[in-house]
């Protein structure tokens, strides 16, 4: 699947050292403010414990893991909704993406001016959310202009249109994310072809020093507390650290450095698997010999969906899905055992697949 987190900021807090840190394409980190005119895009592995254990019941050549695809779009500034720095193409870039990961400053460094002068990622972040409601906005306006004009030419899905467009207006005009908007679910068709910067699903990222990695800090802190009425993930990462970390070649020597500043995992990791999260995706298995694949799904997605997945003829071809549930083929340690314990299901077309299901797909093309 092609879902895409875009990664976001202002500029100088560290939005490029996290995705060096997570992606399998490295970008280039720099001190000064505009200083890349392109997004950077790359693919992260979803680190999934589960693989290695699956491995353990069945012996495999290799084990391949799901990925999430990753923008890093370069810092914006106060004003970027009126093309204040490189505003509106990296607005433009941020409409592409699934999902948001907002990157805030929290931590000092003498050597990287911070572009509004101090460190106060509450401001950050309310800077960044005024730029995009400004910019939906625009979008809002000029749709609620469309609606007004069939209106008057009497049609009658118009009517509703306008009525919801407006609560949409009055709602950014408040200062006001459209992913908060007193809008019916059926009632988003309306303003489903402009991709609303603030309709998205946003995952905060608290970018902190060395010292800060386990508990945060008073930035984090002020930052969590600005946040209680939102439902909306805040991570903690030292960026930097995260940097050192990644560029260790041996396992256990990562593990050293972890084990010393008192985390079990990369932060890393916990964003990665947030972010796979926040776009509502879920993850199937194959398990075979040659290899044990994690593949991507969207939630929700029925069995042949799932099989296009893995290729467009499983699809087209359906037949049925042999199913066994991770946890009980784990308890249980084989697929015969699943077979005689009855854990081993034949689903049709209609089968919604589950996060963690391992499947064989029967098909006829």
């Amino acid at each position: 699947m092609s879902l895409k987190c875009g990664i976001v900021g202002l500029t100088n807090v560290g939005k490029t050292t996290i995705f060096n840190c997570i992606s399998n394409t490295k970008a280039q980190a720099t001190n000064f403010a505009f200083s890349s005119n392109k997004s950077n895009i790359g693919m992260a592995y979803v680190p999934d414990a589960r693989l290695q254990v699956l491995e353990k019941f069945q012996k495999t050549e290799k084990l391949v893991p799901t990925t999430v695809e990753l923008v890093d779009i370069p810092g914006l500034a106060k004003g970027a909704s009126q093309g204040e720095g490189v505003g509106n193409k990296f607005l433009a870039d941020i409409r592409q993406t699934d999902a948001i990961i907002h990157v805030l400053r929290c931590f000092d460094d003498v050597n990287l001016p911070h572009i509004e002068g101090s460190i106060n990622p509450v401001r950050d972040r309310e800077i960044l959310d005024l730029e995009l409601q400004i910019k939906d906005l625009e979008s809002v306006e000029k749709k609620l202009q469309k609606y007004e004009k069939l209106l008057r030419s009497g049609d009658k899905e118009a009517v509703r249109g306008v009525e919801v467009l407006k609560v949409y207006k009055d709602h950014l005009e408040s200062f006001q994310s459209a992913r908060t908007a007193p809008v019916d679910e059926d009632d988003k068709k309306f303003i489903e072809d402009i991709y609303l910067l603030t309709l998205k699903p946003t995952l905060y990222v608290c970018n902190v020093d060395e010292n800060s990695a386990v508990k945060g800090n008073k930035y984090v802190d002020a930052f969590k507390a600005s946040m209680k009425e939102d439902d909306a993930e805040v991570i903690i990462i030292a960026g930097a650290m995260e940097a050192d970390i990644a560029e260790l070649e041996s396992i256990e020597d990562r593990l050293v450095f972890l084990e010393d500043v008192g985390l079990k995992e990369p932060g890393v990791n916990k964003l990665i698997r947030a972010a796979y999260s926040l776009l509502k995706l879920r993850t199937f298995f194959t398990v075979g010999p040659k290899e044990i694949k994690a593949w991507t799904i969207a939630a929700g997605m029925t069995a042949p969906q799932a099989s296009g997945v893995i290729h467009s003829d499983l699809e087209r071809g359906f037949i049925r899905a042999e199913v066994m549930k991770y946890n009980d083929f784990i308890a249980l340690g084989s697929e015969h055992a699943c077979k005689e314990a009855g854990k081993f299901y034949v689903e049709g077309k209609n089968y919604i697949v589950d996060d963690g299901d391992i499947l064989h797909i029967r098909f006829n093309v």
